[in-house]
């Protein structure tokens, strides 16, 4: 999955579970970004660039959401 694919299903978690979702983009360096969900937030890399199933598990975590809501949130 990409970056931007990534962010949009964080998204539409967010809207679901009627959390506050937003990207920041000048709190990264380069193209990276933070990735606010609720009061929590994650670094998001690239938006362009294949995100890892490691890298993807560590933003849950850091997002403190389920993975696999993750995947249904299409």
């Amino acid at each position: 999955m990409k970056g931007g694919e990534s962010e949009r299903r964080v998204r539409n978690l967010a809207r679901r579970k009627k959390v506050a979702c937003r990207f920041v983009a000048g709190k990264g360096k380069g193209s990276h970004g933070r990735l606010y969900f609720g009061d929590v937030f994650t670094t998001l890399k690239d938006r362009k660039k294949e995100v890892g199933a490691d890298l993807l598990a560590k933003m849950c975590r850091d997002l403190k959401i389920d993975p696999r809501e993750l995947r249904e949130a299409v």
